[in-house]
Parts: C-alpha cells; sequence; structure tokens
C-alpha cells in the first residue's frame, strides 16, 4: 500500500513540474486505484462496473468500503467523512485533462454535502460517489 501512495505521490509531484496528467496516464491511475481498492474491500468487480450504469448498492458492505478506499487514495473525504471537496478541486486543477476539469469541477461543487450517513465512512464515500455520478453520468471519472 505504501508503494502505491509512494506512486501516487511520485505522479503528483512530477506532473505538478510538468503539466497536467494525460488522458493515458490518468487511466494508468485510475485502473491502479481500482485493482488496488477491489481487492482492499473484497468486492466483486461486476459491483463497481455497475457503478457506471449508475447502479450504487448500499446494501453491500464491501462495495461502499470500495467507494472509501477510492475516495481515500484521491484524499476526497476528512476524517469526519465529509467530502473535502475544496482539496479536490486543488488537485483537479493542479492535474486533471482539460477534458475531465470542467465537469468534474461542476461535480465537486454540486456534491459538497453529498455525504448525509457521517456515522458510516462506507456508506458516506458510496453517497458522495453516487452524487458525482449523477451530476453527469457521462463524465463520471472515479474508478
Amino acid at each position: 500500500m505504501k508503494y502505491i501512495f509512494l506512486f501516487l505521490c511520485l505522479c503528483v509531484c512530477v506532473q505538478h513540474g510538468l503539466s497536467v496528467m494525460s488522458e493515458k496516464q490518468l487511466a494508468a491511475t485510475k485502473k491502479l486505484i481500482r485493482n488496488t481498492c477491489t481487492n482492499k474491500a473484497g468486492v466483486a468487480p461486476e459491483k463497481v462496473d455497475n457503478t457506471y450504469k449508475g447502479i450504487f448498492d448500499f446494501d453491500d458492505k464491501p462495495a461502499m468500503c470500495y467507494a472509501h478506499c477510492v475516495m481515500m487514495t484521491y484524499k476526497l473525504m476528512k476524517k469526519d467523512n465529509t467530502f473535502d471537496w475544496e482539496e479536490g478541486l486543488k488537485v483537479l486543477e493542479a492535474n486533471a485533462p482539460p477534458s475531465l476539469l470542467k465537469s468534474a469541477t461542476g461535480a465537486f461543487k454540486h456534491c459538497k454535502n453529498a455525504a448525509k450517513s457521517l456515522d458510516n465512512k462506507c456508506k458516506a464515500a458510496l453517497e458522495i460517489s453516487k452524487c458525482l455520478y449523477d451530476f453527469d453520468p457521462a463524465n463520471y471519472f472515479l474508478p
């Protein structure tokens, strides 16, 4: 896990110094995070695939905890289980490819209060993920 974190930090540092991430780099990062969080949460891959169809399973703990893993990897949740959308905007502006920036920025602002189940970190993460999807399904960007 620490190697993944170091890799992501390296990507951010290198990209910050050079330019934003390319589509190819973004896809590779998403694949890495998806594989890591799928294994960590023990979620069935089809549950993750379903999120791209707008199907978010709030009855499946591994699916919810997958969302939490993704949000924490991207540093998008605070310790109180709320959406750290302001930090997310900073990361987007520094690293997101232009094709993603406008939609993701709008989604982050729209979903800043999406987490309602603050006593359940995994459910709160899935609530945020669903809000991001619902804002612009065609440009849903989480792995």
